[in-house]
């Protein structure tokens, strides 16, 4: 009776543990999944942001038949990004792949205004100056705007007396504020983003590659 209980449990045991194992399995293959789904998807954003660059950057240009192409940069390229938010923000692709990720968390108002401030500082005109500053206060500052970003009261009320007479350090305060929100917040995740190590990842050598 004892040999028959004894094989019983292990026949048990050895169904638990192969059940275990299939599970396991599963998971592995559910998470690898939801890894491929979320780069693609990372990789469909990228493709959107660096389009609309480069057709803004076609727009701007008065050359006829000069396109610009951005390529995905090698491992050691991206790995400099990690050395400093300005490097990311400097470099094209890098710019393009954080605004990605700011819309998959969806923040995206605060890279958006930083750029439209960084355009709007190299405003020459008066005129543009004033019209762009109304523009910048509508879409990201006053109260309930489409794109508003998380800034205090008085920084607010500042700006919309500083828009009448419109200067290029308007919103100097807010883009330091948002600056230093992205540079301690949403950057470091950005660098433990599932996309940003594929981008670190170095193209194993294969043997027939190393013998040519």
């Amino acid at each position: 009776m004892q040999s028959a209980l004894f094989l019983a449990l292990e026949h048990n045991s050895g169904r638990m543990e192969r059940g275990g194992r299939r599970r396991s399995e599963a998971e592995e293959v559910e998470k690898g999944r939801m890894k491929r789904t979320i780069i693609k998807d990372w990789k469909t954003r990228l493709s959107y942001f660096l389009q609309n660059s480069s057709n803004s950057t076609k727009m701007k240009s008065k050359k006829v038949g000069k396109h610009r192409t951005y390529f995905r940069p090698s491992p050691e390229e991206a790995q400099l990004w990690s050395e400093a938010f300005d490097e990311l923000l400097a470099n094209k692709y890098g710019l393009a792949a954080f605004r990605a990720f700011l819309k998959s968390e969806f923040c995206e108002e605060n890279i958006e205004f930083w750029l439209a401030c960084e355009d709007f500082k190299k405003t020459k005109s008066p005129q543009k100056l004033t019209s762009k500053a109304k523009k910048i206060y509508n879409d990201f500052i006053e109260k309930e705007a489409p794109k508003e970003i998380n800034i205090d009261f008085q920084t607010k009320n500042m700006i919309a007396q500083n828009i009448q007479e419109a200067t290029h350090t308007c919103f100097s305060a807010a883009q330091k504020r948002v600056y230093s929100l992205m540079e301690n917040n949403s950057y470091p995740r950005f660098l433990e983003s599932e996309f940003y190590q594929e981008l670190c990842k170095k193209t194993p050598i294969t043997r027939a590659a190393q013998g040519t």
